[in-house]
């Protein structure tokens, strides 16, 4: 039978919990609850109580209870869900997650199912779900639903949110279990060799045509977008060695790390695919910028900068020129020290759409237009890369020019088939 794992801390969460298992039995799904709480008693019985929850950590109940430190408490039985769910999914006994809970709760189920597949269905109700979700997403394809007042009982509010939830985890979990298999490692080695590209909405015709170009020599490219969670995830299965190579356009993720943006995927961005030993292309895609919230939010400290309204989501900033000389050593070195084959491709005139020349006569220069700033950054790469066995590429193109992406594609191949003797279908790179 279809069966959802449900968490929750029951000591405050019981109520909740026990009206979801009452609704999800409705839905014909089995379900096993399972108790994240620590402190106060149960408010219903769970399947797998808290002290085997902490057991599976290698932690013991009491002494949590003993020692009152409650982060420390949030991470045992984080780290003990995560081994319960792992292992209920092994047994076959699992076909998707739910979870409520404030912003202890979300993050005890974050650290659960963060590592099942993707494809297994995840789904957190937290009052959490309004703002940044990203601690509690991570890298996985988490699902989660703004219960819009607190968990705090079962009410006119609650209740149809948590009914939809029921529905919705019901729903996904029995497809789940019909379609028997999630993208995990072995399934993702099957068919075609597998690309990874980086992108953003500023870089997208120079890798659309690197994807078209990528295809038509046998991969399957899977496109990453540069908001964070993207290089997170892109990193995250590099790191698992699932590519045949990475194609890594769009690494503006770094700009945000460097100078303070809202989309940054960490310092070790652009590092995975090195470490594993993958060939891999790369470009200063998008560098010209630095991406933040709406206008508003925007830090005092930038608002002298070259600021432009990207959506009434999203504002940007140009990089200056000590901002890009930092990007290009920073890069340079990451590229130096990848295991595998590794090349730079430079789009000398222009690293995104905003940052695109006049054409014509009619077409004005983008707003980021300065070719004396990309130059420094140039400069920077090259620098770095003197002397090492990194091929630097030169191309007296814009990013989203149709040919830079193709010549980005075939350097890959040529890496790749260099690397590895042939790809998936023999194909010899022109």
């Amino acid at each position: 039978m279809t069966t959802v794992v449900l968490l929750g801390t029951l000591d405050t969460k019981g109520e909740e919990c026990a009206w979801l298992r009452t609704r999800l039995r409705t839905l014909d799904v089995d379900v096993l609850l399972v108790d994240t709480g620590v402190s106060g008693l149960p408010r219903t019985t769970a399947d797998i109580p808290r002290d085997r929850v902490a057991l599976a950590a290698g932690d013991d109940l009491d002494r949590l209870r003993a020692e009152g430190d409650r982060g420390a408490a949030v991470t045992v039985m984080g780290t003990g869900a995560a081994a319960v769910v792992n292992r209920l999914y092994a047994q076959g006994r699992l076909h998707g997650v739910l979870a409520v809970g404030g912003s202890s709760g979300a993050s005890i189920a974050g650290r659960a199912v963060r590592d099942l597949p993707v494809g297994v269905p995840k789904l957190i109700v937290s009052s959490m779900a309004g703002g940044d979700v990203s601690p509690y997403v991570g890298a996985a394809d988490v699902a989660m639903l703004h219960s819009v007042v607190d968990i705090a009982g079962v009410n006119r509010v609650s209740a149809p949110v948590f009914a939809n939830a029921a529905a919705g985890i019901a729903g996904m979990a029995k497809d789940f279990a019909a379609r028997g298999h999630p993208l995990d490692d072995t399934t993702v080695r099957q068919g075609r060799p597998l690309i990874a590209a980086s992108m953003a909405g500023v870089t997208t015709p120079g890798v659309d045509a690197a994807r078209e170009r990528l295809d038509e020599l046998g991969y399957e490219v899977l496109v990453f977008h540069t908001s964070g969670s993207g290089g997170r995830a892109l990193e995250s299965l590099a790191a698992r060695g699932l590519f045949a190579g990475v194609l890594d356009l769009t690494p503006c993720e770094l700009a945000d790390d460097l100078v303070g943006g809202v989309l940054t995927a960490g310092p070790d961005r652009l590092e995975a695919a090195g470490r594993a030993g993958i060939p891999q292309v790369v470009s200063p895609g998008a560098l010209d910028m630095v991406k933040f919230g709406p206008l508003a939010t925007l830090p005092d400290r930038f608002r002298d900068r070259h600021v432009r309204v990207h959506n009434p989501s999203v504002t940007v900033i140009r990089t200056t020129a000590d901002e890009v000389a930092e990007l290009g050593r920073r890069i340079g070195g990451k590229l130096r020290s990848a295991c595998g084959p590794a090349a730079l491709c430079l789009p000398l005139h222009g690293l995104s759409t905003l940052s695109a020349p006049a054409a014509g006569g009619t077409v004005p220069a983008g707003p980021y237009h300065e070719p004396e700033t990309d130059a420094v950054l140039f400069d920077a790469l090259r620098r770095a890369l003197r002397g090492s066995a990194v091929a630097v590429h030169e191309l007296p193109t814009h990013i989203n020019d149709p040919g830079f992406g193709r010549a980005a594609a075939d350097h890959l191949h040529r890496l790749i088939v260099d690397h590895c003797g042939a790809t998936a279908e023999g194909r010899e790179a022109p």
